[in-house]
């Protein structure tokens, strides 16, 4: 299947810079995946499509103040570092920028030497790992000196960091937010479990792959990138208990999908407690076997999430709804509008 098959037009102008004040405020486009029509209203609709016994699946990961700026020891070169991921205590995998001033045994200063990192290992396209040193709780260092690695057609800088998290943010550990859920208000979601719908999270950590653009011509020949996830057994058991008394399992993003789908097809169906690293790549074709609906925000041309999305309701009932979308002038990607595929 040919990449192209999921292309569309996107004036620049429609993608959004900043978020609303109000989260609950961004439009929001229902499909109907089996017969493809179209309804449309503002997010906080979306209480009215679900039922009760349907569960909401959430993704409660953090994303991390992960870019952090300091100098190289002994130049003062501006070095800009982005953390991956953990690979070890306080060993990270990070992206470098300008990555060739960066070699084994070079040491990198932050705040003014609150905290410090020497690397360790070059790795490609710019990859580095390095072995962090500092006094006190990494974290909480992190929080003051690093800020969000918004993705890169965000040129506007964030006043509020906490608008690019999620309110239920929990496990600290993603590289970009689930978006979807930026939508959701306490307020919502309280209004959501009264009408008898469960509410559970899972956790998958966004890693920049992302982001990362397919290159090749046909879908089979993508490498999908990975990434963690974990379901607990509470959660297991509830979304076992929704299927079985004839609920719906509404997935909140394409993160909460991979993870849902990736456990599900590796158990036949059936969700159990699960940690691991997941690479599926869900495009027209697939059989899914975990989730019945799901909330999305609008995504790039030619990206592997329109892709997974159009397996889930049809490449042609997808790009119709991009249509409208672009037509009714929606806000895309991260603090764009959403969509409901029901």
């Amino acid at each position: 299947m040919k990449v192209d098959l999921f292309d569309f037009d996107l004036p620049e102008e429609l993608i959004a810079q900043v978020p609303l004040e109000d989260r609950e405020s961004s439009r929001l486009l229902v499909l109907d995946k089996k017969t493809g029509e179209i309804e449309q209203g503002i997010f906080s609709d979306v209480k009215s499509y679900l039922k009760p016994g349907d569960c909401l699946v959430l993704n409660d990961t953090k994303v991390l103040p992960a870019r952090l700026f300091g100098s190289k020891d002994g130049t003062g070169g501006k070095i800009e570092v982005l953390l991956l991921k953990q690979v070890r205590d306080d060993s990270w995998e990070t992206l470098v920028k300008p990555a060739k001033r960066i070699r084994v045994g070079t040491k990198v200063v932050f705040g003014d030497g609150k905290l410090t990192a020497v690397c360790t290992e070059e790795l490609e396209h710019g990859g580095r790992i390095f072995d962090f040193q500092y006094e006190g709780i990494f974290y909480e260092i992190l929080d003051e000196l690093g800020t969000m690695p918004l993705p890169p057609y965000i040129k506007e800088q964030l006043d509020d960091q906490d608008r690019y998290q999620t309110v239920y943010a929990k496990e600290r550990g993603s590289a970009a937010a689930p978006t979807a859920g930026l939508h959701f208000t306490q307020h919502l979601l309280d209004e959501i479990r009264n009408l008898g719908v469960n509410v559970t999270f899972i956790t998958l950590h966004v890693g920049l792959g992302t982001f990362r653009p397919v290159s090749v011509d046909d879908i089979d020949n993508h490498d999908m990138h990975a990434e963690f996830y974990q379901m607990t057994a509470e959660t297991a058991e509830l979304l076992n208990k929704t299927k079985e008394n004839g609920g719906r399992i509404v997935a909140v993003g394409t993160t909460s999908t991979r993870t849902l789908e990736t456990i599900a097809a590796q158990n036949d169906g059936v969700f159990k407690e699960e940690n691991g690293w997941t690479s599926i790549f869900i495009f027209p074709g697939y059989e899914f076997k975990g989730i019945d609906c799901m909330i999305t925000n609008f995504h790039l041309p030619k990206s592997t999430l329109i892709m997974l999305i159009s397996a889930l309701a049809g490449r042609e009932h997808v790009l119709h709804a991009y249509e409208t979308a672009v037509k009714e002038k929606y806000r895309f990607f991260s603090f764009g509008d959403a969509m409901l595929i029901k």
